[in-house]
């Protein structure tokens, strides 16, 4: 099992890997990008179970991200979770319309995220 975290801002992803650690002791593997287009490179190569995605990044935002990899891709197996601060109706509804699993607003409560990964992951049967 393999989890992408996605997040222009180091300090984040760092925050993001630490609430998913105990899922490295599960058997999964996580892999970084610091920005859109290393994200779908990172997504071709790795060919990960789940994504965490920041919306607001360099060269290729989240939306553009889970469009091309959902709908271009067709990856619809790839469960992808938006995480921005941006909370407006809108971005959810965008985040809804170009195929994302979950969106969840910053800041967020790490044990949250983890029971929300956990929960996509045993929707694919890939949760050990």
């Amino acid at each position: 099992m393999k989890i992408l975290i996605v997040d222009d801002e180091a300090h984040l992803r760092m925050l993001i890997q630490q609430a998913l650690e105990d899922l490295e002791d599960e058997g999964a593997e996580l892999v970084t990008a610091s920005n859109g287009e290393e994200a779908l490179d990172a997504i071709r190569e790795h060919q990960p179970n789940l994504v965490v995605l920041d919306v607001m990044m360099p060269k290729k935002n989240g939306f553009d991200v889970c469009h091309t990899v959902k709908n271009e891709w067709g990856q619809t197996h790839t469960r992808i979770i938006l995480l921005t601060a941006k909370g407006q109706e809108f971005d959810k509804q965008r985040g809804e319309e170009v195929g994302a699993d979950l969106y969840m607003t910053k800041p967020f409560d790490p044990d949250m995220l983890v029971e929300k990964v956990r929960h996509l992951l045993d929707q694919t049967g890939d949760a050990s």
